[in-house]
Order: structure tokens, then C-alpha cells, then sequence
């Protein structure tokens, strides 16, 4: 298939050479863009999440062979969340060699944190079905870095620090409603709201409704730290 000159140099940044290009072409389609011809890359997210958190899982096993499960699970955590996989894929700029509708690519879905990390397990995911788990596994190993070995066993998530934010400040707990729910039933997509006594609100959106929620109070934070 003919390989756009945005993938082709995304390539070059990814380090990693398809056999397969359809792969990276479904892994790098956003929603907005899909049709009957043309496939989105939510199932290869659902399943790169998978093979990024077993990677990632055996790496923390290898780096800290005394670490107990409750040790690791929070280091896993961060590792593993939409934030971080959406840190990676700035650094290799992901968004550039994203296709999204026109709508999507309006409202700046190009650096949106969801969209990206969303991708970055997508691409994954293609790796993983160019070449197998070997493959998968030396790409994120390489691309997650000093992350693996210096993520923080009490490394606190979005929420936590968003309720730490409004304990501070003497106002009740965060609310997060589902604002909508789209897509088909093994692929879906939330909308979350997390909102503040204040006032103060941010939205979110991503395949689970835990991921959005994280997403909805990372960007909620920054609002409020800028």
C-alpha cells in the first residue's frame, strides 16, 4: 500500500520498519475518520494496552526482584496509563501522522492527551501483529526508557491528586458524570466530566470510563495550576 510522506517520516521517528504497513495505517486512524472501508485504530488500542501492560509488568519484575505485588502494582499503574503512553507519543511525535476527521483535527485532536495515548497503544499493537511480541516488547522497552526503572512506587494518579487539590481548599471530593457513551459495545467510548464545587470542570474522553475519568482530572489540574 502507498505509504504517505507524514508515516513515512513517523517511521523513521518510531525506529521501526512494517512489513505489514496496513497495520500502522489502522493503527494510526482515528474514529473520526473511519467508514466501511476504512478501519479505525480502537480494537488494535484495546489490544496493545494489553501487550504494553505485560511488557511492562515483566520489566518492573526484572528491575526490582524483591519488589512485592503491592510495590509494583502502583509503578505498573503509571507506566501504563493514558497520560504516560500519551507523554511517549509526543516525544516521537505521534500526532503529526495521525489521520483524524475534519472536525477532530479543528478542535486540535492532534496534542490531545486521549487521542495520543489511545495511538500509542495502537501502535503498538501494530508491531505486535507485524512482527509478534518480541518485537512489541524491544519497542516499548526502548521507548519507555528510564521511566521503567525510576517510576515511584507511590506514584499518585490524577485523581488522587485532583482530591488532594480540593481537600486542600476544604471543598468535598471531585464528581465525574458520564457526559456520553458512543461507539459499539466491544469498542466503546466515554465522555467524562470531572467538576469541582467550585465550578470548575474538565472533560475527557476515552475507550473506559477509568481512563477518562484519569484523563478528565489531568487536565482539570492543569487548569487549575496554570
Amino acid at each position: 500500500m502507498k505509504v504517505s510522506a507524514s508515516t513515512t517520516a513517523f517511521i523513521e521517528r518510531l525506529g521501526y520498519k512494517f512489513s505489514h504497513p496496513e497495520y500502522l495505517h489502522q493503527a494510526l486512524t482515528h474514529s473520526s475518520l473511519s467508514s466501511s472501508t476504512r478501519a479505525d485504530n480502537q480494537r488494535l488500542e484495546f489490544l496493545g494496552d494489553r501487550v504494553l501492560g505485560l511488557v511492562i509488568a515483566e520489566a518492573l519484575l526484572n528491575d526490582d526482584t524483591d519488589a512485592t505485588e503491592g510495590k509494583l502494582a502502583p509503578r505498573l499503574n503509571a507506566l501504563v496509563r493514558k497520560e504516560t503512553c500519551a507523554s511517549v507519543a509526543e516525544e516521537i511525535d505521534l500526532g503529526a501522522a495521525l489521520m483524524l476527521g475534519r472536525s477532530e483535527m479543528r478542535s486540535g485532536g492532534r496534542r490531545k492527551a486521549a487521542l495520543l495515548g489511545d495511538a500509542m497503544e495502537a501502535v503498538i499493537a501494530a508491531v505486535y501483529r507485524d512482527a509478534g511480541f518480541e518485537a512489541s516488547k524491544i519497542l516499548i522497552l526502548r521507548l519507555w526508557g528510564t521511566r521503567i526503572s525510576t517510576a515511584e512506587e507511590n506514584a499518585a494518579d490524577p485523581k488522587s491528586d485532583l482530591q488532594e487539590w480540593a481537600q486542600a481548599r476544604r471543598m468535598p471530593p471531585p464528581t465525574y458524570a458520564e457526559i456520553e457513551r458512543s461507539g459499539p459495545d466491544h469498542a466503546p467510548v466515554f465522555v467524562i466530566e470531572a467538576q469541582l464545587q467550585n465550578g470548575k470542570s474538565a472533560r475527557a474522553t476515552a475507550t473506559n470510563k477509568r481512563a477518562a475519568q484519569q484523563l478528565a482530572a489531568a487536565t482539570l489540574l492543569k487548569e487549575l495550576e496554570a
